[in-house]
């Protein structure tokens, strides 16, 4: 077991031993599949520290239905060892797991819980899936790739375009991604949406981790002659396409990236002034969201996990750590408590129940699921994502909607 998992596991059971929640009765056990280690690990702890902090809400105020929540923590640092993961926990006698962090993890786990009889709850990978056991026990709390890809191009054009003095119809949009499914899926939403609005496509540009070269994709999008380039991408290529976007003197007049690159704090310092006036389309961190798009209660308890969040880990909660506190917060707070028996069967009809509004939930998120034979199922219809804008050196602000949004918009011509 890595250092990592250890100190995590740790925390865990000193939490638990002093909880409040009844000792007579069994504890209900929840798998947690996340990369706590390899290159997505740090985004991962952050966001299994998230769903830790909740399961102690929760177990602090009573448990559900009197019963604490114990959380049984596993490793995945990528697609090939997720499906074991769930093998494992199903050998255990766990019936509810809460993943993944990572795309091209919650797909495999997902599938596998399916083919077990388990409750899968996806916490913050927003890549679409095939609906594993037709819906029935698969839930995505986050909002899906596909929405941010939307969200972002009808942003540039219902929003942004206005501000910029140009008819929506005059920008030309390009798209660029990493093939695997998180890029893919997340692109295919950019794409739908630019054809629901009718504007032009200048060109889709895929390209393979494997054999990247970013001077080609770059020159490849020039030829295009596009206005406005979408990028779906991973921090290191999404860091070497911008570069080399600067270098090859690409002129856009704007540009919007999503999850996993152009909205995470690194992104901006990596490139310094290179990321000034980029713009990005993801989940908000829990300081820069505007408590006041928030229900009451949803402020509350943003308040209560800011400062729990801030006591143990000396830090605000970054947008994984939110979006796995709100998850599980969900499904411990909102959901169980409504099943008549806690099997995966009871607890997937009490989240199709389950209604929370939107702003309910201290991401900003509120609760719906699609039912099971819905294009969408399992997909949580009233999830939120916001737009940020990197507005100055290493400083970056939420825009958009305007209930969430810290600062105006304010369109900043990038560096070409």
């Amino acid at each position: 077991m890595n250092r990592t998992l250890s100190a995590i596991c740790a925390t865990m059971l000193v939490t638990l031993a002093a909880t409040a929640c009844s000792r007579g009765a069994d504890p209900i056990r929840v798998g947690a599949i996340y990369p706590l280690s390899g290159s997505q690990g740090p985004g991962g702890v952050d966001e299994y520290r998230g769903v830790n902090l909740a399961a102690d809400l929760v177990n602090e105020d009573g448990g559900v239905q009197g019963r604490r929540i114990e959380l049984v923590p596993v490793d995945v640092s990528g697609s090939d060892a997720a499906a074991a993961a769930v093998d494992d926990l199903a050998g255990r006698g766990v019936r509810f797991v809460l993943g993944s962090y990572g795309s091209e993890i919650s797909q495999p786990a997902a599938a596998e819980a399916a083919r077990k009889g388990l409750l899968f709850w996806e916490t913050g990978a927003v890549s679409s899936m095939p609906g594993p056991s037709g819906g029935r026990y698969f839930f995505r709390v986050a909002p899906s790739g596909a929405l941010l890809g939307s969200s972002a191009v009808a942003f540039v054009a219902k929003r942004l375009a206005p501000l910029l003095n140009r008819p929506e119809t005059s920008l030309r949009f390009a798209v660029a991604n990493v093939d695997d499914i998180y890029g893919s899926q997340v692109a295919l939403g950019a794409v739908r949406e630019i054809g629901v609005l009718g504007l032009p496509l200048a060109g889709r540009f895929s390209y393979d981790l494997a054999g990247f070269d970013p001077a080609k994709v770059v020159r490849d999008i020039a030829r295009a002659k596009p206005d406005v380039l979408f990028v779906s991408a991973y921090l290191q290529d999404a860091v070497k396409l911008r570069k080399e976007m600067v270098r090859q003197r690409l002129h856009l007049v704007a540009s919007i990236g999503t999850s996993s690159s152009y909205c995470m704090p690194m992104f901006g310092q990596m490139l310094g002034a290179a990321a000034v006036g980029l713009f990005a389309s993801d989940k908000p961190d829990s300081d820069a969201l505007n408590p006041e798009g928030l229900t009451p209660s949803g402020r509350a308890l943003l308040a209560r996990a800011r400062a729990e969040y801030r006591d143990r880990y000396h830090r605000e909660m970054s947008a994984p750590a939110l979006a796995g506190f709100s998850a599980a917060w969900a499904m411990f707070h909102s959901v169980m408590p409504l099943a008549g028996t806690l099997s995966p069967a009871s607890v997937a009809e009490a989240a199709l129940r389950a209604r929370v509004p939107q702003g309910g939930l201290p991401n900003g998120s509120g609760l719906q699921f699609a039912g099971p034979g819905a294009a969408d199922a399992g997909a949580n219809l009233r999830a939120v994502s916001v737009i940020w804008e990197w507005t100055g050196m290493d400083r970056r602000e939420v825009v958009w909607p305007p209930g969430f949004a810290t600062t105006p918009i304010a369109p900043i011509p990038i560096q070409p």
